[in-house]
C-alpha cells in the first residue's frame, strides 16, 4: 500500500485524475460508457508515464530544494522502483491505447500528446517554447477520441484545448517559480515572472472560453 501511494503521488495524481476524467467525459459522448472506461484507463496509463518521468528527471532538483512532499525525496519509493515501473508502463500504455477503442489513429494521436509531455520534462521545460507541448497535448486528448470515430476534430476543440493547455502550464509553474529560477530553469513563465504569468494564464483561459462559446 505504501508503494502504491508513492506511485500515485509520483504520477501527480490530482492532474492525472482530472485529465483521465476529461477523457472519460469525451469518450462517453462520442462512444458510450462501456468503451469510455477502457479509453479512460488507457489515458490514465499515459499520464503515469508523464508524471513518473517528470519525478525521475526532477529528483536532483527536488532534493536540492527539499521538496519532501515528493515520494522519491521522502523515501516513500526508491528511484530504482519507479524506473522499473516506468519501463513496464511505456510499452503497456502503447498497447492499451493503440489496441483499445481509440484504435491506431486515435491512439497514435493520444500518444503524441504523451510524447509531448515527456519532451517537456526533458527539454521544453528549459525553453522559451515551454507552452508548446502543453498546447499540443491538450488539443490531442479530446481529438484522439473524435478521430477514433473516423471524424474530424472541430476547430474549437483544437484551439480551445491548446489555449487551456497553455494556461495550465502557466498556472502549474507559478507555485515553484522562485525555486525554478534559482535552478536556472528558463521556460516562458520563468522568463516572464509571476505577475505576467498570472496575467497570461487569465488571458489564455478567457480566449479558451471564448473559443468554446462561439463554436
Amino acid at each position: 500500500m505504501k508503494k502504491l501511494k508513492g506511485l500515485l503521488k509520483a504520477a501527480h495524481f490530482g492532474p492525472t485524475l482530472i485529465v483521465t476524467s476529461i477523457s472519460f467525459a469525451f469518450a462517453v459522448y462520442y462512444w458510450w460508457e462501456g468503451p469510455a472506461y477502457v479509453i479512460a484507463f488507457g489515458v490514465f496509463t499515459g499520464q503515469l508515464i508523464v508524471g513518473w518521468s517528470n519525478d525521475l528527471y526532477d529528483l536532483e532538483d527536488d532534493l536540492k530544494h527539499q521538496r519532501t512532499k515528493k515520494p522519491l525525496v521522502s523515501g516513500l519509493i526508491t528511484k530504482q522502483y519507479l524506473q522499473k515501473w516506468l519501463r513496464f508502463m511505456v510499452p503497456f500504455s502503447f498497447v492499451a491505447n493503440l489496441l483499445g477503442p481509440l484504435g491506431i489513429k486515435g491512439g497514435s494521436v493520444y500518444m503524441l500528446g504523451i510524447a509531448c509531455g515527456v519532451a517537456y520534462n526533458f527539454y521544453f521545460k528549459f525553453s522559451i517554447l515551454s507552452p508548446l507541448p502543453y498546447a499540443i497535448a491538450f488539443a490531442a486528448l479530446p481529438s484522439s477520441v473524435v478521430i477514433s470515430k473516423d471524424l474530424n476534430p472541430p476547430l474549437w476543440m483544437l484551439i480551445g484545448g491548446a489555449l487551456f493547455g497553455m494556461a495550465a502550464h502557466f498556472i502549474n509553474v507559478i507555485k515553484d517559480m522562485d525555486q525554478d529560477q534559482a535552478s536556472g530553469i528558463k521556460g516562458l513563465p520563468q522568463r516572464l515572472g509571476k505577475t505576467k504569468s498570472i496575467a497570461a494564464a487569465a488571458i489564455l483561459i478567457a480566449l479558451g472560453v471564448t473559443a468554446l462559446l462561439i463554436s
